[in-house]
């Protein structure tokens, strides 16, 4: 059965090539589409499309199916085109002549539309969630680390004190310059497009306002057409948010690398959290952060293979859109491990001490002495001169004892206000309002 079959059976070699992965792709949407066919028929009997008993019977079928995926026990069988044909099928089956009205008023196109929306929302309240987690976990690492030096660097040479403070810190802050990002990409997916049908509206007196409410959107899409051409668009956002993330867990993956090479040696992980070698009974591989590294950079890649899947295509529907799928459920599932992982793996981190005793890293301590003449009365170019001449005659001594106190340094981390900056982002999410709508749809 498909959703738009007429009485011409399809070439199965362009009916094969042209379902693609949906019926693979489609069951992590499944719950989603019974979840907006509620909000459409509750819609529907509104305005006289369905009877007061044919929404008591659509209703409860509807909340037996979606009990059904919750369980695991639903499937898209081979003869269905996608989970929207499925739903519908079974919905007929079961309870006759009312399943067959609940297609009244909307389009594959916009059903389509509304699921991807509801999937993205909770797929972003995940992501964030997990992110929060890890943001915690460095903030925790920050300040339990924070008077443990480490080794600075520009250009791989090394620079100026740092600490793992400021380390563990930099990524946290990071995070929450992410979770911006993903708010925005939020704020896109958390409109309503039901109603917009093939994109062009209904003859139908839809309610829309009632569908959004009930569905817990923040605003509809309110130009039908536009709705339609959010497909593709919502995608590439929320790939630009995802690919953010990507690019701090990436970063951090590399550094780690660095780190717990011998060569440096600033971290260790327990022996059970690497990997060896075939014929090397030393090594203590680190492959969790090189596969975390090399995923990431795959996700920092989807906002331009989106953009490249989309870019000018007119505005309507266009199938090219049916692939985005391929691309952006994976990647979804993808960054929500590595951030899992990552999380676990500093869960375990050790971190070295008296890592600066080492004599190789006394000139990290040139511009400190350059600043302590500064700050006695010399010209901060005649410092700098004359640290230079002693660091080009060997007779540089390091003053070892660290003085950075202004905001963001060394000995002022502000943690606190780095916590509050996540907190408020996050509180702008208000998953809340959503988890209680679509809590009221099911009950």
């Amino acid at each position: 059965m498909k959703i738009w079959q007429k009485n011409i059976e399809v070439n199965k070699g362009i009916e094969t090539f042209t379902v693609g992965k949906d019926r693979e792709l489609d069951l992590q949407m499944a719950a989603f589409d019974v979840l907006g066919s509620l909000a459409h028929v509750e819609m529907l009997a509104s305005i006289n499309l369905l009877t007061a008993d044919e929404l008591v019977e659509v209703q409860t079928a509807f909340k037996v199916i979606y009990k059904e995926i919750e369980e695991g026990k639903f499937t898209i069988d081979d003869s269905v085109e996608d989970v929207h044909s499925q739903v519908e099928w079974l919905l007929t089956q079961r309870i006759g002549e009312a399943g067959k009205k609940i297609h009244s008023g909307r389009s594959r196109n916009d059903q389509v539309l509304v699921d991807l929306k509801l999937y993205f929302r909770a797929c972003i309240q995940e992501m964030v969630e997990n992110t929060s987690t890890l943001f915690n976990q460095l903030i925790s690492l920050s300040n339990t680390h924070k008077d443990k030096l480490l080794p600075g660097y520009t250009h791989l040479q090394i620079a100026m004190p740092s600490s793992f403070g400021l380390w563990f810190g930099a990524y946290a802050e990071s995070l929450a310059d992410d979770m911006e990002l993903m708010l925005a990409a939020y704020k896109v997916c958390n409109k309503n497009p039901l109603g917009s049908a093939a994109g062009y509206g209904s003859s139908f007196p839809l309610n829309r306002t009632m569908t959004t409410e009930l569905l817990g959107f923040e605003k509809l899409n309110y130009n039908v057409v536009y709705a339609q051409m959010g497909r593709g668009k919502t995608e590439r956002i929320l790939g630009q948010a995802m690919s953010s993330v990507a690019a701090t867990l990436a970063k951090m993956a590399m550094d780690v690398c660095l780190f717990i090479n011998q060569n440096f040696g600033f971290i260790t992980f327990p022996d059970e959290l690497t990997t060896g070698s075939s014929i090397m009974p030393h090594k203590k591989n680190p492959d969790v952060f090189e596969l975390i590294r090399s995923r990431c950079n795959k996700i920092q890649a989807l906002p331009n293979e989106i953009a490249m899947m989309t870019t000018n295509l007119p505005s309507g529907y266009h199938r090219d859109l049916q692939l985005l799928k391929e691309n952006l459920f994976p990647a979804i599932t993808s960054l929500n491990e590595c951030l899992e992982m990552t999380t676990f793996m500093l869960q375990n981190i050790t971190v070295k001490d008296h890592i600066l005793d080492d004599k190789k890293y006394d000139y990290l301590f040139s511009v400190d002495v350059v600043n302590e003449l500064a700050l006695n009365g010399t010209p901060f170019r005649e410092a700098y001169k004359i640290v230079g001449e002693t660091i080009e005659n060997g007779t540089f001594a390091p003053n070892k004892t660290v003085k950075h106190t202004h905001e963001g340094s060394i000995g002022n981390l502000c943690n606190d206000e780095i916590s509050a900056m996540m907190n408020e982002v996050l509180a702008q999410f208000k998953f809340e309002k959503v988890n209680k709508a679509i809590t009221n749809l099911v009950k």
